[in-house]
């Protein structure tokens, strides 16, 4: 039996979802002890049965606020203080040792990025291949410039040049990382790309998903991964699943904000259509939707197969990942590079419509929800992908991974 430490970013759904369910997929010989900083999601760590360990210091909400914008581009400031860090850095370091932890497993938690390697304990990282060394470094087009003449294509091809200088040679990771690593005897983590490269890369992606690249050998694919929640749907569910209108999942995550929540429910609240909408998260007393829009908590959206006609979706890779294994199609909307890269090699299959959130409400919105409604082509599609992910289970793979390396003599993995 071996101890593994999960250290997913708790504030965020997807993330700590993914990490149950590969907790879930070890050898219950195995004690399975998780960390976090933040309460949001904690519940569903231990109503899954594990163990969690409350740690400080965490972030208020402006904080996180600071933290996503920061990860999805739209700021430069970094609530990553130098303070925060040595701190996360001590804490977890001693939390190793004490539970003797054989192999730490991180979500995005960047502090784990140096702890781990301090200890000398090998660090596994569950994680979209969007955004890592091989995509940024291979990839020719990122989509940063809109349109297919040309012109843009090349305009593209520039930004996506300087978009990968700057993520891998520029010194833009937060100074508190190079600081702390280099107190912590680790290699001073200087670039954007060092904060999120970790021993083993394990890529939570469909095998099409890579087609035209070449992995390192720190990175192999496991397959995706997405929440299971051990949870009943609610009766309005099936009530508007029942009804003669189609039914529409909304689903935003953990990473979208109130603006966008309450514009996509107004702008679907003008069509002949039923919403389910978990966004209750968002809401503020007082905020109100239309009355064909059903606001609801976290649902086990792995249920939703068969019972909803579409979906409209922030991009995530767990929301996307969900409605291709149910073969429901969807409009994406990606907040930050790596949601629109997800809903870009959908969007290639043909299951899915890109739309800019910027254009929630407006006529291009609407008339991309009508198409994954009506359009059969959309609809075979995502019947296919849904029969392309049958069988497909990252959180087995992911676990047979930390196995070989817990059975692995000492130096050999």
């Amino acid at each position: 039996m071996a101890t593994v430490l999960f250290c997913p970013v708790t504030f965020n759904l997807a993330e700590t979802t993914r990490m149950i369910q590969v907790a879930k997929a070890l050898d219950p010989a195995h004690r399975v002890v998780f960390m976090g900083y933040e309460e949001d999601f904690v519940d569903l760590v231990r109503e899954a049965g594990f163990d969690y360990r409350a740690c400080s210091p965490s972030w208020s909400r402006a904080d996180r606020e600071r933290a996503i914008a920061f990860d999805q581009g739209r700021s430069f400031t970094s609530p990553f203080t130098r303070e925060l860090v040595a701190e996360r850095v001590a804490l977890e370091r001693r939390l190793i040792r004490e539970l003797d932890a054989a192999v730490v497993v991180t979500g995005s938690n960047l502090t784990s990025f140096i702890s781990a390697r301090a200890e000398g304990v090998p660090l596994f990282y569950p994680v979209p291949f969007a955004l890592t060394r091989p995509q940024v470094a291979q990839t020719t087009h990122f989509g940063f410039v809109p349109g297919r003449g040309g012109f843009a294509r090349l305009l593209d091809r520039i930004a996506t040049s300087a978009f990968r200088w700057i993520y891998n040679r520029a010194p833009l990771a937060p100074k508190a990382f190079t600081t702390v690593a280099r107190e912590n005897a680790v290699p001073p983590l200087r670039t954007v790309v060092s904060l999120l490269t970790a021993d083993r890369n394990l890529l939570t992606v469909m095998p099409w998903e890579l087609d035209g690249y070449t992995l390192p050998e720190d990175f192999e694919r496991v397959g995706p991964i997405f929440a299971e929640l051990d949870a009943e749907l609610p009766p309005i569910v099936g009530r508007l699943a029942g009804a003669s209108e189609p039914l529409i999942y909304l689903g935003l995550g953990s990473s979208a904000d109130r603006k966008l929540a309450l514009a996509a429910a107004r702008a679907l609240g003008a069509l002949p259509v039923n919403v389910v909408a978990p966004i209750g998260h968002y809401l503020e007393p007082g905020d109100e939707v239309p009355p064909n829009v059903h606001v609801t908590g976290l649902l086990p959206a792995h249920r939703l197969g068969g019972l909803v006609d579409a979906a409209v979706l922030h991009g995530g890779q767990g929301t996307v990942q969900t409605a291709c294994a149910t073969g429901i199609p969807f409009v994406g909307m990606g907040l930050q590079p790596e949601q629109r890269w997800n809903v870009r090699m959908s969007e290639r299959r043909g299951n899915a419509i890109a739309v800019s959130p910027k254009h929630v409400g407006r006529p291009e919105f609407l008339d991309a929800v009508r198409r994954v409604l009506d359009d059969a082509s959309i609809r075979r599609a995502a019947d296919e992908v849904r029969e392309a992910y049958r069988g497909a289970d990252g959180a087995a793979a992911t676990a047979r991974c930390i196995e070989r390396e817990i059975a692995a003599p000492s130096g050999t993995s």
